[in-house]
């Protein structure tokens, strides 16, 4: 992978930001990379790029992997662990940009516009990304955004997975309230959203999933939503995910739509040692024997 670094650390150069830099290997078939991006603002951002150790320019299956709230884009990347050299596809998980913030940015809608630019933003550093095999995969905020990158940018994906997903953002803002800092998190939602939710409702439905069931019906795209009843951040899961995936069924009962219910803590399944090998050998990224040895 020597050559395909080299041609990284040159693409990745951005104007008054940092080339991609390669870090310290932390799994046997994985290399994770970081490199700058530019925002729909303008703002240069990090990504981190996870591929397989071997890999020599072939093309490969792209994930796109947003993070959650106030979760850096770093420790999303380190819930893959081993598994995209273990399946052979690539993953890449920035750093995002909002409306007015960065780890906040709660589905803005040009944050989803640069989710849905990943793949060419991975293809302009040097992984040939196959066109018809990308999916997305994201937790809590990060499943928010990516049931979001589904409803807007259908054709773009080939699957996708959610695991305890905000799916209703004026109920978020008002739930926020018993949670733990609940008054600084809807301190921030008003910067990044612009108000509360009576001040501009149109602006909450805009980064709400459940506002684009139609959408997420009719998008063709596989959907797996994983979700607890023991959610102590997202504690109304029923009224929100299973809500969204009942409204989903109304409008297309044929909508290729799985579920998964548990009684895990929130997103505790969404990483390399629970229940994301599981998703990915349903999504057809990682064979089930491979998953068997986690």
């Amino acid at each position: 992978m020597r050559v395909l670094l080299a041609s990284i650390v040159l693409l990745g150069a951005a104007p008054g930001g940092a080339g991609a830099v390669s870090l310290p290997r932390s799994f046997p078939h994985t290399d994770v990379l970081a490199f700058r991006y530019r925002a729909h603002d303008g703002v240069a951002r990090r990504a981190w790029l996870l591929l397989p150790s071997d890999y020599d320019g072939r093309p490969l299956p792209l994930v796109i992997s947003p993070h959650g709230r106030g979760t850096s884009a770093r420790a999303n990347a380190s819930l893959w662990g081993d598994l995209p050299g273990l399946g052979g596809f690539a993953v890449v998980s920035p750093a995002g940009e909002g409306r007015r913030l960065g780890l906040y940015s709660w589905g803005d809608p040009g944050q989803i516009d640069d989710l849905a630019r990943m793949p060419a933003i991975v293809r302009a550093h040097g992984v040939d990304v196959e066109p018809h095999h990308i999916y997305a995969v994201g937790g809590s905020m990060g499943g928010q955004e990516t049931l979001l990158l589904v409803a807007r940018h259908p054709h773009l994906l080939a699957g996708a997975a959610v695991f305890d997903a905000s799916t209703d953002m004026a109920r978020r803002y008002w739930d926020f309230a018993a949670l733990r800092g609940g008054r600084r998190l809807q301190r921030l939602a008003r910067i990044e959203i612009g108000g509360t939710p009576l001040d501009d409702p149109a602006a909450y439905a805009s980064r709400s999933p459940d506002a684009y069931v139609r959408q997420l019906a009719l998008s063709g795209v596989p959907l797996l939503f994983y979700w607890s009843t023991r959610d102590r951040i997202i504690s109304d899961q029923v009224d929100e995910t299973a809500a969204l995936v009942t409204a989903i069924r109304g409008w297309n009962p044929k909508a290729p739509v799985q579920v998964f219910r548990g009684t895990w803590q929130h997103t505790a399944e969404m990483r390399w040692t629970r229940r994301l090998p599981a998703a990915l050998v349903r999504l057809h990224l990682l064979r089930r024997s491979r998953a068997t040895r986690l």
